[in-house]
């Protein structure tokens, strides 16, 4: 078997698609696609993005939100990637989106998107995005006794390398379990 060599690219499977929720210092909601993010730590969310009005609320409130992007929302969730709030101010609600505010911190919620980790700002240094998970909700919709579902919540992947959003497939094992077959 051959292997190709593609150079230093920023390819990985599966990119999951965040979409990040701030609100300005006026109160006005707005929502960005990030698929540079990873879980760093078991209360923290590392995202790598340039400066953007998002980034700009996010110094000036101390918070954000990161809500899963799901099949039913993919059009929406590429619009507020393609768009920025600086040229189009009214783009949360031209993606259709509607907002409820967080009890927990200041940014919206974004009732679309049923999945969401509510953030704190813990830095912002060299387009490296860096919050304090403080909480995870989800619709009632999306949970399966109690659990969030993957099957109902419908995420999606980006596939970098042909610009696509994919859906989840099946199971294919069970974790911290199957390997146990080769002790």
């Amino acid at each position: 078997m051959a292997r190709v060599n593609f150079g230093s690219k920023p390819l990985m499977y599966p990119m999951p698609v965040l979409i990040v929720g701030t609100y300005d210092e006026n109160g006005v909601p707005d929502a960005m696609n990030a698929a540079w993010g990873i879980i760093t730590d078991f209360d923290e969310i590392s995202i790598s993005m340039s400066s953007h009005k998002t980034t700009d609320n996010i110094a000036k409130t101390g918070a954000f939100t990161v809500s899963i992007a799901t099949e039913d929302t993919v059009v929406p969730c590429d619009y507020v990637g393609i768009v920025s709030a600086n040229d189009v101010p009214d783009k949360f609600q031209r993606a259709g989106f509607h907002a409820t505010k967080s009890e927990i911190v200041n940014a919206p919620l974004i009732d679309e998107l049923p999945m969401a980790l509510e953030c704190k700002l813990r830095s912002f240094e060299n387009g490296i995005l860096i919050g304090e998970i403080v909480n995870v909700n989800a619709d009632e919709s999306v949970l399966t006794e109690g659990k969030i579902d993957p099957k109902k919540l419908k995420p999606i992947a980006y596939d970098p390398v042909n610009h696509d959003y994919m859906g989840l497939g099946a199971v294919v094992g069970k974790a911290f379990s199957d390997g146990k077959k080769l002790k």
